[in-house]
This record gives C-alpha cells, structure tokens and sequence, in this order.
C-alpha cells in the first residue's frame, strides 16, 4: 500500500499514509456499526415486554421464559416485563414446573402481568392471581409500550 501512496502523493507519502488509515478505520466502523451494549451514560432505563402467547410448553420452556428470565438475571435490559396472553394462560396454570419458572422470575424482578379476557376465556383468573400476578386489561398498557421506547418481543 506504501508503494501505491507513494506513487500518487510523492515525498508526503508517511502524511497521506496516515490519513488513508484513518479514513478507512473510520470506514470500517462506520460499515460494522456500533455495539450493541447498552450506553454507561444512557439517561433512559432500557425496557423490554415479553408477550408469552403461545400454548407450547416447549416455546415456554427453551425460548420464552429462558430469553425473558436472562434477559433480567444479566441486566441487557433495565426493566423485563412478562405478560401472559392467550394461551399460555391455561398452560401456566396447568404447569407446576413453569409456575416454579415464573416465580423464580419474579424474584429476580421480571415483572409479570397477565391479560385478563384471555384468563377469563380460558376460566383461569383466580389460579393465576393465586401466583401473584396482577391481572388486568391489557390492550392499552400494550399499545402505550409499543407507541414509546420499549422492546416488544413475542413468543
């Protein structure tokens, strides 16, 4: 490359080597982006809802709850939500080991809401707040989290 620059811009090649680096490292960043990581100085607490709708107890088990759970135990995101959504409110009250999962959860800090027409579709209202979960009208809070800065994540 000196050869090359040496060709082009003669006895002021050292000069004109250095600030083709620098254009090109700052090329290379500029194509790779900026990392992921969250700010140390960011003003604004980071926030991300979980939709938990899916039925599966494998969704819940291997993706959900995992990515949710870690999510807050690893601090990616300031504040974790779960909200339980359609079916996955029948499979949580029918499922000790995720009932287990979710209380664990919580004590970490996930904060857990579940839709209250889809509890009382599937008649599960009363199990679910048993967990401590308060359960409530959902469809404005999720449409206030998708209208400002939170991260809306669906399984």
């Amino acid at each position: 490359m000196k050869t090359i620059v040496r060709q082009y811009f003669g006895a002021h090649s050292k000069i004109h080597t250095s600030v083709i680096a620098i254009l090109l490292f700052v090329l290379a960043l500029t194509l790779i982006g900026a990392p992921a990581d969250k700010p140390a100085n960011s003003a604004e607490p980071t926030k991300l809802a979980v939709i938990w709708s899916s039925g599966d107890p494998y969704v819940a088990h291997r993706v959900c709850l995992m990515y949710t759970h870690a999510a807050k135990r690893n601090q990616w995101f300031d504040e974790v939500k779960l909200i339980i959504w359609g079916p996955s409110a029948k499979l949580f009250v029918e499922n000790e080991d995720l009932q287990n999962k979710i209380a664990d959860m919580q004590k970490d800090g996930v904060i857990v809401q579940a839709c209250i027409s889809c509890a009382n579709a599937y008649g599960v209202t009363d199990d679910i707040r048993k967990h401590g979960i308060e359960v409530k009208g959902m469809g404005k809070p999720l449409t206030e989290m998708l209208q400002s800065d939170w991260k809306v994540l669906t399984f």
